[in-house]
């Protein structure tokens, strides 16, 4: 890919020069940039050219792309922000993230590192190997390396700085600037030092500045056929209420509807399955920010001393702090309502035949506190990464080696919304509020006793830290018809640690119906040792041969004082080679196998508390009905991990070639595949409830704090009998085109997907897809992804204009009801059009240390397509992770060189 994406054929001018490089995924220095593995590269200049204003908007703009966390998933989850990176859609946890080449601290306790520590102000380029690497890095690499390569030797001053905001409103702007200095020269001071700084911050957007976000109640035609997508939620206000009788049925209804014929502001009459039943619900995405708000600090700082001239000695710190809340629907309440009690007399006995009051067992109300105002979370991640070492030459040897300490902490505060416990008890029990009154209809006093109900604090603080030393170093070692062969060798020994703690006010029970997050401190140790040997057999031919041993041992559970899992190894390997007949022409190749071991959560953690489900089930038939709720609703999700697990397993091959039969024209593609076997499979709620007979092992049983009342609930839990195959094309086309007046550039760059099959979880032989159709794993994987962009260079004045593709699919399966039937149908799947987008970027350089860049994204202002799935975050209406909500968006930078 060039321009936006630099390919390994364009090699930029400074690369040319006869020096020994080492390049992302081998170990050994070389001439060659072009080598035997597929690495895409990105220059400054084409990291500018996409207008990115961080680093995940950057990464996670490439082709190669697909499957990572996005930062607006945070509305609705406790991702706190985190977004990170995904090669061929095979996941975060197989893409190996590191900064100048060493791992960094991932975030929670899985092995995907979040984006947002990676200081971006400090980058010089990336590199991006889409081929496995595990022969050489260890754990993780499956997918491919990304590494963030960051200044060297730089002098001088700069300051840049961007504002951009969508042009529709001014909902989701954001700005930022930056600062870099440095000072010494290595080669004639012995020394140089850098600094940069960088402030970002991003206003919300709110599902109401958006048309198609902005309610849970869609109306919408599929081929001539009106629908209407229901996700409006049964947690109402005012309250609805549950009535269970002593045989052990039960019947939900709204007070408001039955006294009123219809339902209040921000409710809906949503119909149950019988289509004769009416209830009221809550359109609760009126409510949300589709976007969250947020805030980034980061720092990096590197200092360099020659300290003879074969070795220098360097020391590297890079602090950034991401402070983001996430503002979504308000809290739904349960409470339970006494058969004495008034709430009792007035809106639920008029509403039951003499025969059920005579046989009620309980009663319990589901009550929105919108009053309370929405849930604001807020989650503040610092991010440190300190690296010391040395690196040179000794003798034959050239080497590098280092210290490094890496933490990624999280803190999540509640700052609105969540209501304190004694406070809400005493208020029901006092009559101090009425549950059953529609919104804005507390009196004043009430409203007072509201505001003092309100929790604010933190309640739960969560750390990552990684421990590690390494040392690799390379030399030649005979001479073959091509050249001389080159051996390199390496090893590295890592801790990782997790540890977590609720705070005193979440373990004490100061927050209604909140269970508190379970306390972890759990460290494992690790180390691997490879080899690497590049064998040049004559000048067209080289080889390359890698092998790699890792051990990782026990995870140390320092809470419960015990050792979970059993010590593991793997074995890894790569063979590769490079072939150039002539000039103009390059193949390559290689074959390996990887792999990926358990995180410390995967092993470790117990079974605690994950929420809900992500839409509502009809009970299971399983026997007890008193563990029912009434209707469709969500169900209680239990988390655990399994000490069993062992390392995920890969073999995958990739094969490619490069042309460039002149300066104006060159043309690359390489072929991957990845098959994984031993892969970490989980049952979907989907599946469990489908076949809840099936999966009955999966079900046990969840006691609600508020009223103690007990539902079932379903376990989702982690095993080693999954497979996946993935398979695919990158490709990339560069056009060059010289004129009188100026320079244009033509670069085309895409994944064309051929397989992503997986074996449905739960099962070791059944195989379904996720290409081009929203998957039982709640992903689509997109068979075409393309990124063209022209450029055209007059001197001072450049104009790029870029093009995003990404093909049409098949939705998720949703419930939408017939509005000419008036029924529903359950296994309807909408038909995702494909969606194309356009930006435009201008830069003027005034002098050679002064330009102005400006840009619109999005330029034809196109809104992100109808989509009906129900998970990855609170939005409805369109899917963030694969749409941009922004819309067409304006922005300009500016830097000045000194």
């Amino acid at each position: 890919m060039a321009g936006t994406v630099m390919m390994a054929g364009q090699v930029r001018a400074e690369e040319q020069q006869v020096q020994r490089v080492e390049i992302t995924g081998s170990s050994i220095k070389r001439i060659q940039v072009e080598g035997a593995l597929p690495v895409q590269r990105l220059s400054q200049e084409a990291i500018a050219r996409t207008g990115a204003t961080n680093v995940a908007e950057l990464i996670q703009a490439l082709p190669a792309m697909q499957g990572f966390t996005i930062a607006a998933v945070a509305a609705g989850s406790d991702s706190g922000g985190a977004v990170n990176a995904s090669i061929h859609n095979i996941g975060a946890d197989y893409t190996l993230v590191l900064l100048d080449g060493r791992r960094l601290a991932p975030s929670r306790a899985g092995s995907a590192v979040n984006l947002n520590s990676i200081p971006m102000s400090a980058i010089e380029r990336v590199e991006i190997l889409t081929d496995g690497a595990s022969a050489l890095y260890g754990s993780d690499a499956i997918a491919g390396v990304i590494n963030f390569i960051l200044k060297k030797n730089y002098q001088g001053k700069s300051v840049e700085a961007t504002y951009s905001s969508p042009t529709d409103s001014r909902a989701g702007q954001s700005h930022d600037f930056s600062l870099a200095y440095g000072f010494g020269n290595l080669e004639e001071d012995r020394f140089n030092v850098l600094a940069t700084y960088r402030h970002d911050e991003s206003a919300p957007v709110k599902a109401t500045d958006r048309n198609f976000a902005k309610t849970a109640y869609i109306p919408f035609t599929s081929n001539g056929t009106n629908y209407i997508y229901d996700r409006t939620s049964v947690g109402t206000v005012p309250a609805n209420v549950t009535v269970t009788f002593k045989d052990q049925t039960a019947i939900a209804f709204s007070p408001y509807l039955k006294a009123n014929g219809n339902c209040p502001a921000r409710n809906v009459i949503s119909l149950s399955n019988d289509a004769t039943t009416a209830n009221c619900a809550f359109d609760f995405v009126s409510t949300v920010e589709i976007v969250p708000q947020n805030k980034r600090d980061s720092f990096f700082t590197k200092g360099t001393f020659k300290a003879t001239d074969e070795i220098e000695l360097y020391a590297e710190l890079a602090l950034s702090r991401l402070d983001l809340t996430a503002r979504i629907a308000p809290v739904t309440a349960p409470f339970s309502i006494a058969t004495s009690s008034a709430y009792y007399s007035k809106n639920v006995q008029p509403y039951l035949t003499p025969a059920q009051a005579a046989n009620v067992a309980k009663v319990s109300g589901s009550y929105r506190a919108f009053d309370w105002g929405t849930r604001d979370s807020q989650t503040l991640t610092n991010s440190t990464h300190f690296v010391t070492g040395a690196k040179g030459e000794i003798g034959a040897w050239s080497f590098d080696s280092g210290l490094t300490w890496s933490r990624s902490k999280a803190e999540d505060r509640y700052v609105g919304g969540y209501v304190l416990d004694k406070e809400f008890r005493n208020m029901l029990a006092t009559n101090a509020f009425d549950p059953f009154a529609p919104i804005g209809n507390q009196s004043d006093a009430t409203k007072a006793k509201i505001a003092n109900s309100v929790f604010h604090g933190t309640v739960r603080e969560a750390s990552t830290t990684l421990k590690g030393v390494d040392l690799h170093g390379s030399r030649e070692l005979f001479s073959l018809p091509g050249g001389n062969s080159s051996l390199g060798l390496g090893a590295d020994l890592r801790e990782y640690s997790f540890k977590q703690n609720a705070s005193d006010a979440a373990n004490n029970g100061l927050i209604y119906n909140f269970d508190p997050a379970p306390a972890y401190d759990l460290t494992r140790k690790s180390y691997g040792a490879f080899a690497e040997l590049l064998a040049p057999l004559t000048k067209e031919l080289e080889l390359s041969l890698a092998g790699r041993y890792d051990t990782f041992g026990k995870v140390d559970d320092g809470v419960l004082n015990r050792s979970i899992g059993e010590k593991q190894s793997s074995s890894t390997y790569k063979v590769s080679a490079r072939w150039q007949p002539t000039k103009t022409t390059l193949l390559r190749g290689s074959y390996g196998t990887g792999f990926k071991a358990p995180g410390l959560l995967d092993l470790g953690q117990p079974l605690v508390n994950a929420g809900v489900t992500a839409t509502s089930y009809k009970c299971p038939p399983l026997g007890q009905p008193a563990l029912c709720k009434p209707g469709t609703s969500q169900y209680p999700v239990l988390e655990g991990g399994n000490e069993n697990l062992r390392p995920e397993k890969s073999k995958q091959f990739s094969v490619g070639f490069r042309v460039e039969p002149s300066a104006a024209f060159s043309f690359g593609a390489d072929l991957w595949d990845v098959k994984m076997t031993d892969a970490v499979s989980g049952v979907t709620e989907a599946q469990i409830f489908l076949d809840p007979v099936k999966f009955r092992s999966l079900f046990t049983t969840y006691t609600e704090p508020a009223t103690g009342d007990t539902y079932y609930a379903i376990k989702k839990l982690s095993v080693n009998i999954g497979q996946t195959h993935n398979r695919g094309i990158d490709y990339d086309l560069v056009g060059r085109h010289r004129f009188d007046f100026g320079n244009l550039t033509a670069n085309l760059s895409g994944t064309y997907l051929m397989k992503s099959e997986y074996t449905k979880a739960g099962s070791a032989d059944e195989w379904t897809s996720s290409l081009n159709f929203f998957g039982t794993d709640d992903n689509v994987a997109f068979r075409h992804i393309v990124r063209a962009q022209a450029t055209l260079d007059t001197g001072a004045l450049s104009n790029s204009l870029t093009m995003n593709y990404r093909n049409g699919y098949t939705d998720a399966e949703a419930k939408v009801r017939n509005l000419a039937t008036n029924l529903d149908d359950k296994k309807f799947r909408l038909q995702v059009p494909s969606h194309i987008t356009f930006d435009w970027q201008g830069r003027y350089a005034f002098t050679k240390t002064a330009a102005v860049r400006v840009g619109v994204k999005n330029l034809l202002n196109r809104e992100p397509p109808l989509s009906l799935r129900a998970s990855s975050g609170h939005q409805v209406g369109f899917d963030p992770r694969y749409a941009d909500p922004m819309l067409r968006t304006f922005y300009m930078t500016g830097n000045v060189q000194f």
